[in-house]
């Protein structure tokens, strides 16, 4: 299946207060704001991210595997009504050092048959994504694992369909699985609050973005970062 799926570039930095305010301050300029954030450029974003019984999306990530899927359910804003009127059923996959994603919207009652663990029906739709986490919840037992919380700042080019994104206070909802609890109690699993810089592209990232980033973030070093396995740290695993 990934290899019929369109591949791009991710790449992943730790970057401080400094060095996101002087380059999303440029990139303002330059390049266009989402058209799903605020006045701020800013939205909110909560996933609830699902793994086997054997949590091999956590492991296959520590152990570097190459080829690996990760299941989610992502919505936004969830502290504003109507937080469940936009829903994504997602599978992000990764194929080397390329990555893809499925996506697909699904409904209130969807989503929470899934979270409660019950595959029913989905091996009837045409959806192949629903038809996947059919085959993955009555095979390897996915289930809910842990919420994501963080606020997003991003910024778009047509060319390369290039996409840079700014994520910050990101947060660990532990071992709540309530999607749409606004108040769902949250940790840092950051010690100095860091943020993360994704830049993500199709082919070759264009010569004058690279550039605005060597100037602005060429210290950063380009790490492997998962929010995921971040936001798990709190469990009692040995990892």
């Amino acid at each position: 299946m990934a290899n019929t799926l369109p591949l791009r570039h991710e790449l992943k930095f730790f970057i401080n207060d400094i060095q996101h305010l002087t380059l999303s301050g440029v990139l303002d300029k330059v390049l266009h704001r989402d058209t799903f954030g605020d006045e701020n450029n800013e939205y909110y974003i909560r996933s609830l991210y699902f793994d086997t019984a054997f949590d091999a999306a956590l492991y296959d990530k520590l152990d570097g595997v190459q080829n690996r899927d990760k299941y989610r359910i992502r919505i936004y804003n969830p502290d504003r009504p109507g937080a469940d009127k936009t829903i994504k059923m997602e599978c992000k996959t990764k194929v080397g050092s390329l990555i893809s994603k499925r996506s697909i919207t699904i409904p209130r009652d969807l989503c929470d048959q899934i979270i409660a663990g019950d595959p029913t029906g989905l091996e009837t739709t045409r959806s192949g994504l629903l038809n996947d986490v059919y085959r993955e919840m009555t095979v390897n037992l996915l289930r809910p694992a842990v919420i994501v919380d963080y606020v997003r700042e991003a910024y778009t080019h047509p060319a390369e369909e290039v996409r840079i994104t700014f994520d910050k206070q990101l947060r660990s909802g532990l071992w709540s699985h309530d999607l749409f609890n606004a108040k769902v109690p949250t940790i840092p699993p950051f010690d100095n609050n860091e943020i993360i810089l994704e830049v993500k592209y199709n082919r070759v990232l264009p010569p004058y973005i690279r550039d605005l980033l060597c100037t602005y973030v060429g210290g950063a070093t380009q790490l492997a970062i998962s929010k995921y396995t971040w936001c798990r740290r709190y469990e009692d695993k040995e990892y």
